[in-house]
């Protein structure tokens, strides 16, 4: 196929790309306003394909997108483009409106004008894929309760709210106009390529630098964790072979809390890492309680059962291997971190300055 994957340039869509290239025959044009988190080095190992092409466009920009799929004219469009940062969207909410559902918006808008063209069994054949998240469902109190794709909405974030907005705006495509789409739901991702903002890439870098390791409130948060690698899997597996008009949950079977995390990434570090920064005695000494973030969900956990009965898909990491694998490739790659802190992976140096950790 001719797949068209917006935010290519990001976390998971890189590391969809990556397994589209790799491990597919298909064609993907990577359409990619390339802001902050967006980052070419991350596909450097594909950039030079002839089935991978490169477009920087905003998804906002209607009349631009429609330009490319009409060039390009794609049998599937993968929507991961989309701002992600939950302190970013409790401080600067205007971006996550216009690119998740304005952005969003003109997506769909260019995407049905696309379709309506297109002749019987193309027409049939073609699927609109939305990649969303799980914090659309707002958190989990009780200690066995999992997110199932009915749960109700309740997005406790600027950023969770904006996608639960852009959830809605393509169920209504096609329940309104009949556009062909699929939707996704997805636990945390961690794994290689991921922005030092996040998480476990913060964790790690900051405990190399002999740097704070700060954890919200009493880290008692609890996510489920999920290889990215294995989320390409999924992906691929729902716009080839999943059903029009339905949402599969994916999920990593991996309820970790957060301070547990932090204290697995201090535990590989003490045996992959060369050495210990000067004065620190345990990697673990470098953790930091900080105050507890606005609206902050407790608990997310995915219920990922439909995806493995309909789809035959189930994750193949399991926590501690994933977590392993993800330290050891930081480890082994502190260059692209490098070009990410000091910013010239963009070109320019862009001022990156130490985020607080993301609890996502």
């Amino acid at each position: 196929m001719r797949i068209l994957v917006t935010g290519g340039a990001g976390f998971i869509g890189s590391a969809l790309i990556r397994h589209l290239i790799q491990n597919t025959a298909h064609e993907v044009l990577n359409l990619d306003k390339l802001t902050y988190a967006g980052n070419l080095e991350s596909l450097q190992s594909i950039a030079h394909d002839t089935r991978y092409e490169f477009v920087q466009a905003d998804i906002v920009d209607q009349n631009a997108i429609s330009a490319v799929i009409e060039r390009f004219q794609p049998q599937a469009i993968m929507h991961l483009a989309a701002e992600s940062h939950v302190d970013r969207s409790i401080d600067g909410p205007s971006d996550f409106i216009q690119t998740n559902i304005v952005g969003t918006y003109s997506l769909l808008e260019a995407t049905r004008a696309y379709w309506l063209t297109l002749p019987e069994p193309a027409k049939s054949a073609f699927r609109f894929h939305h990649i969303s998240t799980d914090e659309v469902y707002g958190d989990l109190h009780g200690v066995d309760d999992l997110f199932t794709e009915t749960t109700p909405y309740a997005p406790s974030s600027p950023y969770s709210a904006s996608k639960a907005a852009s959830d809605h705006l393509v169920r209504a495509w096609n329940r309104t106009y009949g556009l062909p789409v699929l939707l996704t739901n997805c636990s945390n991702n961690y794994g290689p390529f991921h922005f030092p903002e996040k998480l476990i890439p913060l964790v790690i870098l900051n405990a190399l630098a002999g740097k704070p390791l700060p954890v919200y409130g009493n880290g008692l948060q609890v996510r489920d964790w999920l290889f990215v690698e294995d989320h390409a899997r999924a992906l691929l597996k729902v716009v080839t072979e999943g059903v029009v008009g339905e949402t599969y949950n994916i999920g990593g079977h991996n309820e970790q809390t957060n301070i547990d995390v932090v204290r697995g990434i201090c535990t590989l570090l003490e045996e992959l890492a060369p050495a210990r920064p000067e004065g620190v005695a345990q990697f673990a000494d470098l953790i930091t309680f900080v105050k507890d973030r606005p609206g902050h969900d407790q608990r997310y956990a995915i219920d990922a059962s439909k995806i493995e009965r309909e789809l035959g898909w189930v994750p193949e990491e399991t926590f501690e291997t994933g977590l392993r694998k993800t330290v050891q490739w930081y480890l082994d790659n502190l260059e692209w971190c490098q070009h990410v802190q000091d910013g010239s992976y963009q070109g320019q140096r862009l001022g990156f300055t130490e985020p607080k950790d993301l609890l996502a």
